[in-house]
C-alpha cells in the first residue's frame, strides 16, 4: 500500500497507533479505532518508555527500579488493552530508541499506517527539542496519520473522511499521495479538492504567479485518471502566496475533515525534506484543524 493505484483501494490491514499517554496521545486513539473497525485492521499500540535504569548511575540504587518498572509496564499494557478493548490490540512496550523500533515493527509486521498525536510544538521550542511526529512522518516506510492539537473538535465521528483536501507545491511530485488521496475518497465516496499552491516569486523573479496559474491548473487536472470521473467530481484549486497559510486556509473553508500532503523519504539531518518543505508539513500538522495525512512520494 506504498503508492497505491485508484482502482485498487485502500487497504488497511495493520495499523500502528503510537503513544506516551499524553492528552495529545489520546486524541489519535479514536482515529485508530474508527479506521480499525472500518477496514477490519489489526491494531498494534506501541508505547515507548524511557529507561528504567539509568547506566550512568550506581548500581547499589537500582534496587527495586526494575521491579518498579515492570509494574509501571504492567499498568500500561492493560490502559492500551482497554483503549482498545474488542478490538483484540496487540500491545507493545519497549525501551530505548523509538525510531528504531518504529521502523522494525513496520517491517516485521508489515503495517500499513502508523496513527499517532503530536502536540504542535513550534518556534524555538521545536528547534531545539524537535518534533518526534516530524521525524515519524519523515522516516516511515508507510502513510502516517497525525492528530494535531487542534484536529477534531466538533468531531463526532473519527475517520469518516467526507471532505478531502489534497494539497501539493509541487505537481511533478505529488502522484503517489495523490493516489492515496483518491483511493480514500473512493472508499468513503468523499469530496475531493485538489489544491496546488504557487510561492510568492523573489526579487527579479520575471514569471509572476498570476501567469503560471492556468498551466498549474491544468497540470493539477492532468493527475486525476479518467476512470476517477465515474464516482467524483474534484475541484481544482490554484493558490498563491505562502503554502502552509493557503492549505490551512482552503481546509478550513471547505471544512475538510483529512488533508492529505506529500512527503520524501528522510534523508539527511532530522526536518530535512518533504516535498512540501518540513517548515510547511509541520505548520499545517500543528494548526490544522483536522487530521493530516502524509504520503512518501
Amino acid at each position: 500500500m506504498k503508492a497505491l493505484e485508484v482502482r485498487h483501494g485502500v487497504q488497511l490491514k495493520k495499523i500502528l497507533f503510537l503513544t506516551d499517554f499524553s492528552e495529545a496521545a489520546n486524541a489519535a486513539a479514536p482515529y485508530a479505532i474508527g479506521l480499525a473497525k472500518t477496514y477490519g485492521a489489526k491494531i498494534l499500540a506501541l508505547h515507548m518508555r524511557p529507561p528504567a535504569v539509568n547506566p550512568m548511575t550506581p548500581p547499589a540504587s537500582w534496587y527495586g527500579t526494575e521491579e518498579a518498572a515492570e509494574t509501571q509496564a504492567g499498568e500500561e499494557r492493560r490502559e492500551l488493552e482497554a483503549m482498545f478493548m474488542g478490538l483484540s490490540p496487540k500491545i507493545i512496550v519497549k525501551e530505548g530508541d523509538l525510531h528504531g523500533h518504529i521502523d522494525a515493527i513496520v517491517a516485521e509486521e508489515n503495517v500499513d499506517l502508523i496513527v499517532m498525536g503530536t502536540h504542535g510544538r513550534s518556534g524555538i521550542k521545536r528547534f531545539f527539542l524537535g518534533s518526534v511526529a516530524e521525524e515519524v512522518f519523515r522516516r516511515a516506510d508507510c502513510p502516517v496519520l497525525t492528530v494535531g492539537p487542534h484536529a477534531g473538535r466538533g468531531i463526532t465521528i473519527p475517520a469518516e473522511f467526507t471532505r478531502i483536501l489534497f494539497a501539493t507545491t509541487n505537481t511533478t511530485e505529488a502522484k503517489p499521495a495523490l493516489n492515496y488521496a483518491l483511493s480514500l475518497a473512493q472508499e468513503n465516496q468523499a469530496h475531493i479538492t485538489l489544491l496546488h499552491v504557487i510561492a510568492e516569486p523573489g526579487a527579479g523573479t520575471l514569471v509572476q504567479p498570476d501567469d503560471l496559474i492556468d498551466a498549474t491548473e491544468a497540470s493539477l487536472r492532468k493527475l486525476v485518471p479518467s476512470e476517477a470521473e465515474s464516482w467524483c467530481v474534484p475541484d481544482f484549486l490554484v493558490e498563491c502566496g505562502d503554502a502552509a497559510k493557503k492549505i490551512l486556509d482552503v481546509a478550513a473553508h471547505r471544512k475538510a475533515n483529512l488533508i492529505v500532503m506529500g512527503v520524501h523519504k528522510a534523508h539527511g539531518f532530522p526536518g530535512a525534506a518533504t516535498h512540501l518543505p518540513i517548515a510547511v508539513a509541520h505548520e499545517v500538522v500543528a494548526k490544522a484543524q483536522c487530521p493530516v495525512l502524509t504520503v512518501h512520494s
